[in-house]
């Protein structure tokens, strides 16, 4: 599962819902989903390796 740290709860490791792998515009990858406890946007930079792993894991992919 992807994980990220959430800004308003200050956890780390929080688990995205729903998790969406979208390119940015440098060409990197980001994950974005919604925090399960608080119900914030939380975003996760990665690797391209580590997108495709997430998007066989089940991720959508919007690239």
């Amino acid at each position: 599962m992807v994980t990220g740290y959430c800004v308003k709860c200050k956890e780390k490791g929080a688990e995205l819902s729903a998790p969406e792998i979208v390119q940015t515009a440098k060409g990197g990858f980001m994950a974005k989903g919604k925090h399960e406890k608080c119900g914030t946007t939380v975003c996760a930079m990665m690797s391209k390796e580590n997108a495709e792993k997430a998007i066989e894991q089940g991720a959508t992919k919007s690239y």
